[in-house]
């Protein structure tokens, strides 16, 4: 699953977009300045995951994308374990940096998710002119690494060894938290984006 350098720009760009929408939701629930890290494009084996997301406990925040692209891919908001109470802390009117997690907080981790993963698939999508909309959120707190290679394991294509990761980082120095989008499009969803994309910067679209 090869992409040239003219491909990782333009889902690079493609990134930026959906980011900086999903940045703007941020900024707008948290009533602080968001800043938003360049996007890094990786192709990345399966077993190399760990190696991206860590090995410590965070939130995973996950969202089959669906709509007018061929299914299969993910989307994903990770907040590391330091940021997860600080972020619901904000959303729930708290102040307890040292307190356990509730209900309370997996819900508003849910609903944080949906608004900002929703968000960014809408600036995604309208690069490509199409619908792009995220399936009812799953939460897992957990090792990030496993539950990544459980997704990808699922996936229709169990033969995958390597899959694109898209990422970027958003984070408020106000109130130090930080989280990350990923996005983990299987090869048939990636090769129809890079097609649009393609189309789209083509001289005489």
């Amino acid at each position: 699953m090869p992409i040239t350098a003219s491909q990782a720009d333009a889902l690079r760009e493609l990134g930026n977009i959906g980011a900086a929408h999903a940045a703007t939701t941020l900024s707008t629930m948290l009533m602080s300045n968001i800043e938003m890290d360049v996007p890094e494009i990786s192709l990345v084996d399966i077993s190399r995951i760990h190696e991206y997301v860590g090995d410590d406990l965070a939130a995973l925040v996950l969202f089959q994308v669906m709509g007018e692209v061929t299914s299969g891919g993910y989307l994903l908001l990770y907040i590391p374990k330091r940021s997860i109470v600080r972020l619901t802390n904000v959303m729930l009117g708290m102040t307890d940096p040292d307190r356990d997690l509730t209900e309370m907080d997996h819900s508003a981790l849910l609903e944080i998710g949906n608004i900002m993963v929703s968000a960014f698939l809408d600036g995604t999508a309208g690069l490509l002119n199409i619908v792009m909309l995220p399936s009812p959120p799953s939460l897992v707190i957990d090792m990030p690494h496993a539950a990544i290679e459980t997704i990808l394991a699922a996936q229709e294509h169990s033969d995958i060894n390597e899959v694109v990761i898209f990422r970027t980082e958003l984070k408020s120095d106000e109130h130090a938290i930080s989280s990350s989008i990923f996005l983990l499009p299987n090869e048939p969803m990636l090769n129809e984006i890079l097609s649009m994309l393609e189309t789209l910067i083509s001289p005489g679209s």
